[in-house]
């Protein structure tokens, strides 16, 4: 049963209903879409540290890492063109993102998501199938298009399927999925590095159509989430008989009436996106900007996606390397698992104060064993190599159970229905545009930084464990319908909030 504040008389009111196996099968099968995200985290990561791949598509970075002893440890691996390989499938997802906007408030959650599955498994099939640099990278692109899409509709998906009381464990479930998809991609990225022949890459890439076929078959068979058939215009009724079916109980009135209400006012809004800019929207907006920025600047897709990369840099060898992330990922799962088990007990702030602090200690160790030990030539001992692998375990484990779920958890769960698909595609654009930057001048910056470049992300981390402390209230337990309250109430927020009445007397 979760607390309702009615809008009208802030009386305390109550959702009816739990958790049904309904849910839980919908919600898995729309976790998919978590899944092919993290397959292809892994996957990139893997692929380009493995010979074979290097030598047909980057020979000049396959020729230094081989050979060339003149080349810095921390610079063997910089080529704009293997990074654009990585970064390729966030441009396409950017673009995509303020598509997915349109198609998620015009068609639904559910045909959002079955687009983005056929546009990563023809993505999936051109990358096994390449031939050169350009199918690589326009699979990729594909790859992208079917990212922006998923990662546009599923948070909102499991968001507005779950039950207020356990949202937040519903909705961590999508990073979860990725951490399954990722830990999936190094397991078979170790198993085909050793494959005779040198095409285990091709096995590697073409696997993602598994997960993408499993979302697209599944969507046949999901429903459309109550919210979304109510905005889309559908008959009351039908959505009401849904809702019963989702809570597990006929007394469903409370909720319908706060949706019927929440799609009431999102018809009046025709331009979603010049609507989220208005004052009584700023918190919201602040977070859509804010929260996926600070995700990505935590490292944690530099290291995801160059971590074999990286472990290679120190002094590893491939197979070494490889094992190391799918340590990595084991961590990065079982620590998601947490935090769906305790962030809704625990609330979101808690958890993101506890990971940044985390975050914060590991990245500064990591940089001063690197600043002490490693130079431009030789490599680490394998002691100090197998400390990093600890620390950045440790600090994997801390992005687990904070700003990776949390960092898609809070902004679904903040906007009112009117603004809802606008302000998702904001918060996964700013995500798409800056893991695209990230990818991109990673390896740069790792060669001309060295080891300040975990001294950089851990600059960051200080900053961003103050915004969380400072600005963000707690969330949990509260109904997407009325969580206008918690940003009134806020000590700074609700100094900037005003009641819809009160902007309209300052707009006129």
């Amino acid at each position: 049963m979760a607390v309702h504040i009615s809008a009208a008389t802030g009386a305390a009111a109550t959702y009816n209903g739990r958790v049904t196996t309904f849910v839980v099968i919908s919600c898995v099968m729309a976790g998919m879409g978590g899944v092919i995200f993290g397959y292809d985290i892994g996957i990139s990561g893997g692929v380009t540290s493995m010979e074979s791949f290097l030598e047909k598509f980057f020979p000049d970075v396959y020729a230094k890492m081989r050979g060339d002893s003149a080349v810095s440890n921390y610079c063997k691996f910089n080529s704009q063109l293997l990074t654009t390989f990585t970064s390729s499938l966030y441009v396409a997802g950017l673009f995509a993102t303020f598509i997915a906007s349109w198609v998620t408030r015009r068609f639904g959650r559910r045909r959002t998501m079955l687009a983005g599955g056929f546009a990563f498994m023809a993505g999936a099939a051109l990358g096994g199938a390449a031939a050169d640099i350009f199918m690589v990278i326009f699979g990729r692109v594909l790859l992208g298009i079917g990212v922006g899409l998923a990662n546009q509709s599923v948070p909102l998906y499991l968001s507005e399927m779950a039950p207020p009381q356990y949202r937040g464990a519903f909705n961590n479930g999508f990073q979860f999925s990725i951490g399954i998809g990722a830990l999936i991609a190094n397991i078979i990225n170790y198993g085909t590095a050793n494959i005779k022949g040198g095409w285990g890459w091709r096995v590697s890439l073409a696997l993602a159509a598994v997960p993408a076929l499993l979302l697209t078959l599944g969507t046949f068979f999901l429903p459309e989430t109550p919210n979304s058939l109510i905005q889309q215009g559908g008959d009351v009724h039908d959505a009401k008989q849904l809702l019963q079916k989702i809570r597990g109980t006929t007394d469903v009135d409370q909720e319908l009436e706060d949706l019927v209400a929440a799609s009431n006012a999102s018809r009046i809004v025709r331009r979603p996106l010049r609507t989220i800019v208005r004052r009584n929207y700023r918190p919201q907006l602040v977070m859509a900007i804010a929260i996926p920025f600070f995700q990505q600047v935590t490292g944690i897709n530099a290291i995801a996606f160059y971590q074999p990369v990286l472990f290679r840099t120190i002094g590893l060898g491939q197979n070494a390397s490889l094992i190391s992330a799918v340590v990595g990922g084991a961590v990065g799962i079982s620590s998601t698992l947490i935090s769906m088990i305790v962030v809704d007990r625990l609330g979101r702030r808690r958890l993101f104060l506890i990971g940044g602090i985390q975050m914060l200690i590991s990245q500064v160790i990591i940089a001063g064993i690197l600043a002490t030990q490693l130079g431009d030539h030789g490599g680490v001992s394998r002691g100090y190599a197998y400390l990093v692998l600890l620390l950045i375990c440790v600090y994997v484990a801390g992005f687990g159970w904070s700003w990776g779920p949390l960092g898609w958890l809070v902004p679904s769960e903040i906007f009112p229905l009117e603004i809802r698909s606008a302000g998702q595609s904001i918060t996964v654009a700013v995500s798409f545009i800056f893991t695209f930057i990230i990818a991109q001048t990673f390896l740069a910056m790792l060669c001309h930084m060295k080891s300040g470049i975990f001294f950089f992300f851990a600059g960051w981390l200080v900053i961003m464990t103050m915004f969380i402390h400072m600005l963000l209230p707690e969330t949990r337990n509260i109904p997407m319908e009325q969580m206008g309250k918690v940003w009134r109430e806020h000590p700074f927020w609700r100094r900037i909030v005003v009641d819809e009445g009160e902007e309209s007397k300052m707009d006129g």
